[in-house]
This record gives C-alpha cells, structure tokens and sequence, in this order.
C-alpha cells in the first residue's frame, strides 16, 4: 500500500505546455531527494496542450494529476479545486514556471514544526534574493497597489501578499478555501484577509525570485479588476469564525530533516 502523502503540491498553469515537463521533473527529483512523500496535481486551464502533456506523464505516477479546461477558471479557482482533491498533511502551490524555485521549499517547511499554520514565501523581506526584477513600471505599479490594499484591507505585518508560494497545514487550506470566493490574481489577499481575521499564525519568509518577463495581468484592465476584487474582500460577507483552537497549534512536519 503506497505511502499517504505529506505535501500536496498545485501547480497552477494557464498555457505552459513549454515549460511544464520540466517543472514537473525538477520539482519531483528535489522531493525524492529530500525524502518527501508527496503528490503534485497541476490545475491546466487552455487550449495549448499542457493538460495532455501532464496526463500522458501521469500515466502510470500515482504522484501526479491534472484537471482544467479549455476555457480559463482563474488561478484562485484552480487552486481551489486543487485543494479539493489534495490529501497532504501540507498543501501549497507555486508558480508553473518558477519564479520562485522548489528549493526555497528548504526554507519554509520548518517552521510548520515551529506550530506555524501558514507559511508563505515573501520578495519584500531582508533576506529575500530578486535575482531578475521586474521592470520599473510594474515595480512602481505593485508598490501603489500594496499601499491601496493595505489602506483597505490592513495586513500591514504582511510585506509580500502576491508571491507565488504559498503553504499551508492542511485543515487550515481547506477550511480558508471553502469560504474563498475570489477566481483572479487577488485570491491570496483574500486567503490572507481570511486567515488573519480567523487568528491562524501566518510565518512570512524571505525566497529567492526572478520575472520571467511573461506577465499574464494586463497592467489597466487588470488592476481594474484587482481593485475591484480588494472592495469585494473589504465589503463582502463571509464567515470569518476561527477554526478551532487545538487545530491551530499541532506542529506538523515532511520530509527528512537531516537533508534540508
């Protein structure tokens, strides 16, 4: 009987049929290296044919499988969904084409020992390492939107709110996921709205990160929506009750220690 999985990975990819097998075999040589029992459920929406490639990999890898459809859902939608099917002990995603590599995984996953509940990669932090920037207009542009949402929403102890690798014990994803409404980019400002307003204990940690210069959001149309998103969090209803307290503060761990 196959081992019962500590991480569930997501891998959220729109169109990344280029580059999606080798992420995929990146990310599974650096878990087999550090010991961890783990699947990877990759949420392909698109028409390039990303999700065939990952089915005709999953044959015969119980680790790993793919749902999605031509027509795109949203990235909060398809980690939504992904959560749905996951069975880890930790659940997390990170971007398709790695702009923050697996191996800062190294980083984060020691502090879920430390009783931690969500642990989440940060570009904004002393130790952080931007290894490719994005050009000026979008630093400029993400700078005036942190400042609108943290005026609207707080999290102001939250420096990074966007990076993409994002990880969680796993009744804490599905409990803030089932009430996550939001399918575009802002989806991780809700799951953060949510967790900070339910008492889970967030650990923002410093990772390495590089712009591939492939940027979905289109800069006016796109933060339009962004900010409309932001007003929905604010003024929208959802059931914010804390989860209970003794589910909270388990520590849990993956892998084996001696190897990160």
């Amino acid at each position: 009987m196959a081992e019962s999985p500590c991480l569930s990975l997501i891998l959220p990819a729109f169109n990344e049929v280029g580059r999606i097998r080798q992420t995929i075999e990146q990310t599974q040589a650096y878990l087999t290296q550090r010991r961890i029992v783990h699947e990877i459920i990759v949420a392909a929406d698109g028409d390039d044919g990303t999700r065939e490639t990952v089915a005709k990999m999953a044959r015969g890898d119980r680790r790993l499988s793919v749902f999605g459809s031509e027509r795109r859902g949203g990235k909060g939608r398809g980690i939504r969904l992904g959560i749905q099917r996951a069975v880890g002990q930790i659940i997390g995603f990170a971007d398709a084409d790695f702009k923050t590599p697996i191996e800062e995984l190294d980083k984060l996953l020691p502090w879920f020992r430390e009783g931690y509940d969500i642990v989440i990669g940060s570009r904004a932090m002393a130790e952080s390492r931007i290894e490719n920037p994005q050009p000026l207009y979008r630093q400029l542009g993400s700078r005036a939107f942190a400042l609108a949402m943290h005026t609207i929403l707080g999290l102001w102890h939250i420096n990074d709110t966007q990076c993409g690798f994002k990880f969680f014990r796993a009744p804490v994803a599905r409990d803030l996921f089932a009430r996550q409404r939001i399918d575009g980019y802002m989806f991780d400002v809700e799951i953060l709205h949510l967790a900070e307003q339910s008492g889970y204990h967030i650990k923002e940690v410093g990772v390495r990160w590089r712009d591939d210069g492939d940027s979905r959001l289109q800069l006016v149309a796109g933060n339009w929506r962004n900010m409309i998103d932001i007003l929905r969090i604010r003024f929208g209803r959802a059931n914010l009750s804390p989860a209970p307290a003794e589910e909270r503060l388990s520590p849990v761990g993956c892998g084996d220690r001696s190897a990160a």
